[in-house]
């Protein structure tokens, strides 16, 4: 319900009636803006952009990480899974801590704590102090994401700035996995792949600098207290079925430990929901994800994160392994894939928001990345990247810039401010879940699907070199099938259950944060 103000004061609404955010009247801006508010947002962009790309930077480094550190194929999986596990499964933990903390002091906290697994990392001298290096990384990156998130909620608070600083957020989140190859590929093939890791530590130590300059926040909410049972059943929940797609790739469906951490993750998120229910200061609070436009917006953002991961994983092969790409091309190649997610996010989605219902932004977003995903499917063992890759890397682009931004603004739009950083999280965590769930779940078919064409195809031992790259492609396009049905799913999930309507004619959309920021 919307609070009632002095007259003087009754500019705002921090309700979400209908599907709707709160409206400002024409022409009056939020009485305490920040005239430093854009270089926080930088500060705050910077930090996103660290944990965003330290998911795939050292993907293109991998092969070398694991000659020097003496890694077994089975194992060095772990490089990259250990920081999706820890990243995924401790988010909302993450998220209450900054609500109960303060959301500027936990994302130093975050800063100070990454930068120092980072560093840790890059000095590794044996594959289990990477392993570990990278889960600390991981956890860290759980308190920092959904902090950042929350700050860029409570800073912005004029509706047509707003909309332009998610548009930015959003491209970082839809590009920041790209950019890692780019990074990736530049640092391993001029200088080491240790400083795929090292290069977070000026990244974090200037963002400490500006965090203490330029970000304002309220106190935390110091008498409250932290839900340690849900945080158990609800962590516990997520890593076990992110630990379980994980281990699908090399176990197999059917094995009994994948079999058993799925049932033991439905357990414990089963257990989660009940305690949340009856928790007196619940680490979800059930009416977050209640509401129908934010539970549209979480599920379209997981279904999409599905198909892009499994879009990176593919044709980081493809370009490597099939065209023969170097790490740098291959980093390079995406880029037009980057650009066009920043034009989608800051171009299209953060002008059209102000007129335009999210659901038109993203189920539209969803149909063009999908028909870039169609357009993938066709490729061979000797594909022109100018005439049949760039094309759908663009459309892949332009349709993921659609969708992040307005997800983003939407699902933050209209929560209590004692409620932004686990809601932030939430976010965060669909998109961190997908992306764990997407590598596992397509590599498996596409694995699957190259196995059978080889044991068709097969008749000539002299062809088998040729049959086995040709049974490659073909499971990648199998699995880009898949993906795109699924970001398709996403479209059809975010058009049934984002109601929220554009701002009403003379209104515009408002920042549901009831108190100025400080």
């Amino acid at each position: 319900m919307t609070r009632h103000k002095a007259p003087e004061d009754a500019i705002r609404t921090d309700s979400w009636s209908s599907g709707q955010m709160g409206i400002t009247r024409t022409g009056e801006s939020p009485p305490t803006a920040d005239p430093r508010r854009w270089w926080g947002l930088v500060i705050i962009a910077l930090a996103q952009l660290m944990v965003v790309l330290d998911a795939t930077i050292v993907n293109i480094a991998l092969p070398s990480a694991q000659h020097d550190l003496g890694m077994s194929d089975g194992n060095r999986q772990w490089v990259i899974t250990a920081y999706t596990l820890a990243f995924g499964g401790l988010l909302l933990l993450g998220g209450r801590i900054a609500d109960l903390v303060g959301r500027k002091r936990t994302f130093i906290i975050g800063l100070i704590g990454f930068a120092g697994a980072s560093a840790l990392g890059g000095a590794a001298t044996g594959s289990g102090m990477l392993f570990g290096a990278r889960a600390l990384q991981g956890a860290f990156a759980a308190v920092l994401a959904p902090s950042a998130l929350s700050l860029l909620t409570t800073t912005f608070t004029d509706p047509k700035e707003r909309g332009k600083a998610f548009g930015i957020y959003g491209a970082l989140a839809g590009s920041g996995s790209a950019i890692g190859f780019i990074v990736g590929g530049l640092l391993t093939e001029y200088l080491n792949w240790r400083w795929c890791l090292y290069v977070n530590i000026p990244i974090a130590i200037a963002a400490v600098f500006g965090a203490f300059a330029l970000l304002h926040d309220r106190p935390g909410h110091s008498s409250a207290r932290l839900d340690v049972p849900g945080a158990v059943l609800g962590c516990g929940g997520l890593v076990a079925i992110v630990y379980g797609f994980s281990e699908a790739e090399p176990r197999g469906w059917t094995d009994p430990l994948v079999l058993t951490l799925f049932a033991a993750g439905v357990v414990l998120l089963v257990a989660f929901v009940w305690w949340q229910s009856r928790a007196r200061m619940p680490l979800l609070p059930l009416h977050i994800v209640k509401d129908r436009n934010r539970a549209g917006c979480f599920l379209t953002m997981g279904l999409a994160v599905i198909g892009m991961f499994g879009l990176f994983l593919f044709m980081t092969y493809y370009l490597q392994v099939v065209l023969g790409y170097s790490p740098v091309k291959t980093g390079l190649a995406f880029l037009p894939l980057t650009v066009a997610i920043i034009v989608g996010s800051t171009q299209i989605s953060a002008r059209l928001l102000n007129i335009a219902a999210p659901r038109m932004l993203m189920v539209p977003g969803m149909i063009l990345a999908a028909g870039g995903m169609m357009l993938l499917t066709r490729m061979t063992i000797d594909s022109s990247y100018t005439t049949e890759i760039l094309p759908a890397l663009l459309l892949m682009g332009l349709g993921m810039g659609l969708t992040f931004m307005p997800v983003f603004a939407t699902a933050t739009a209209g929560v209590a401010p004692q409620d932004s950083g686990v809601t932030s999280a939430t976010i965060n965590t669909a998109q961190q879940v997908g992306g764990s769930i997407g590598t596992a779940l397509l590599n498996t078919i596409a694995t699957t699907s190259s196995a059978a064409y080889v044991t068709a195809h097969l008749h000539n031992p002299a062809q088998k070199a040729l049959i086995l790259k040709e049974g490659v492609v073909h499971g990648y396009t199998v699995a880009i099938w898949w993906a795109a049905d699924i970001m398709l799913l996403a479209g059809l999930v975010a058009g049934l259950m984002v109601t929220a309507k554009a701002p009403r004619h003379g209104a515009r959309a408002e920042d549901p944060v009831p108190e100025p920021v400080a």
